[in-house]
């Protein structure tokens, strides 16, 4: 839609005409959420709506240091139980400890922190046992 709108006609028209030239072409036929309601279109009115929503889209946190790290440490946790390796296990374990030891060196504004290092070795101990308990038994060899 480059193209001026023409001094001899309305904005509205003009519009109006852009409007109804996209849709013989198509170009409303296959929109992302066609067909489905639009999300909180019953919900009271919020002014703070579009801030709620950047917050949750770019994934942002307005949560004092001490639990922001707290609740990231959490997050990076709950990943742990999904690796593939015991390697990418102590990866992760060595990467939340350098979160929470930036944290505890850093945070001067807020709660304290009173999160501590993780244990890598009982972390992996119960990565090993999750994964023993959700893996499929081994069938047995069938006999001929």
């Amino acid at each position: 839609m480059t193209e001026r709108k023409p001094p001899d006609q309305s904005w509205e028209s003009w519009v109006e005409e852009q409007i109804q030239n996209a849709q013989r072409g198509g170009e409303f036929d296959r929109l992302e959420g066609k067909g489905r309601p639009i999300p909180g279109i019953e919900e009271p009115y919020d002014p703070m709506w579009w801030v709620k929503k950047l917050l949750e889209r770019e994934k942002l946190s307005v949560l004092p240091p001490a639990l922001e790290v707290r609740a990231k440490a959490d997050r990076m946790l709950d990943e742990v139980w999904t690796l593939p390796t015991e390697a990418h296990v102590i990866d992760r374990v060595a990467a939340i400890n350098a979160e929470i030891a930036r944290a505890n060196r850093t945070t001067a504004a807020g709660p304290p922190t009173t999160l501590s290092p993780l244990d890598a070795d009982t972390v992996l101990e119960q990565w090993r046992r999750r994964r023993r308990a959700t893996s499929p038994e081994p069938h047995a060899k069938e006999q001929r």
